[in-house]
């Protein structure tokens, strides 16, 4: 059976204990828990630590772990998702440099598990992203196949705001990207971090990648998305999806959960499915953000 969990970054006041000890009461069998390094968030979601590395030597991380599994909650993975193939090279630098520490902890901590984006330059083709991708990424699977650790690569494409236009910070995020990814390198270290929302967006199956790619599906996330079709009638796709999308909680979208989860046993799938709750309308209180969360086990619980 899959592992139905949280990622803990809609919990960003949060300590470590508190995610977990609020995790277990609701009922999660597992966290993904964020790891980004101390500093200023780049966006929404994004800059969380509920584990500083920092602060961590291996005594520290082995607490950790053993403070999930004491309340029946593993960690599913350490989550940091940052543009590893930047074009500004020294945020790049910053953003490699933290996944092989990451890396380095999950495999202490027996976690063996990263989640993550491959990254995008954005002043560069897509045919010249892939040699940027092998270049950058053969030596950091490498690393992480010998550490144990498998790296799991989100498949959002991070193209939604001014910012991230034109062709978006995460170049991982299609059935004809991942196969040239795991042609380049074809290690069993990488793999891919599922959400279906992804898919769905940009009009793509979010159910028949599973069966080609059920080798390399090492995470799961559970999100869900709203498109409101009046303005994508303005506007069009090819504008800022931020323009006429919003992401929902699991079941208040369009992505077909039954559907999916039923691709999932399929294929035969008993790892981690973590709830990403990103849903503005959930986000007023701290109240509100907390029955954003239940009421998205519940949803997800009646397929698991």
């Amino acid at each position: 059976m899959m592992k139905l969990g949280l990622v803990s970054a809609i919990l960003p006041d949060d300590s470590f204990e508190q995610v977990i000890d609020y995790t277990a009461q609701v009922g999660f069998s597992c966290v993904e828990v964020c790891c980004w390094p101390k500093g200023k968030a780049i966006r929404r979601y994004a800059g969380i630590t509920h584990i500083d590395m920092s602060e961590c030597d291996d005594a520290k991380l082995l607490y950790y772990k053993k403070y999930a599994e004491d309340r029946g909650v593993a960690i599913s993975s350490l989550g940091y998702y940052p543009n590893p193939m930047d074009a500004n090279q020294e945020a790049a630098d910053v953003a490699i440099k933290h996944i092989y520490r990451l890396i380095d902890a999950s495999a202490v901590m027996g976690v063996n598990m990263v989640t993550t984006f491959i990254g995008r330059d954005k002043n560069k083709t897509v045919e010249e992203n892939l040699d940027k991708f092998e270049v950058v990424w053969a030596p950091i699977v490498a690393y992480a196949e010998k550490k144990g650790v498998k790296i799991a690569i989100e498949n959002c494409p991070m193209l939604y705001t001014v910012n991230e236009w034109p062709g978006g910070n995460n170049l991982a995020c299609s059935p004809a990207i991942w196969r040239e990814m795991f042609r380049r390198i074809p290690s069993p270290a990488l793999g891919l971090n599922f959400d279906p929302s992804h898919p769905y967006l940009i009009g793509a199956s979010y159910t028949k990648p599973l069966y080609e790619f059920k080798d390399r599906i090492y995470h799961v996330h559970f999100k869900d998305i709203k498109i409101y079709q009046d303005k994508v009638d303005d506007y069009g796709h090819f504008a800022y999806p931020t323009l006429w999308h919003s992401p929902k909680l699991p079941g208040l979208g369009g992505v077909d959960f039954g559907a999916f989860v039923s691709a999932l046993n399929d294929i035969r799938y008993t790892g981690y499915a973590c709830i990403e709750v990103e849903d503005k309308a959930y986000e007023s209180s701290v109240e509100d953000v907390r029955k954003g969360i239940e009421q998205s086990y519940r949803f997800m619980r009646q397929y698991m």
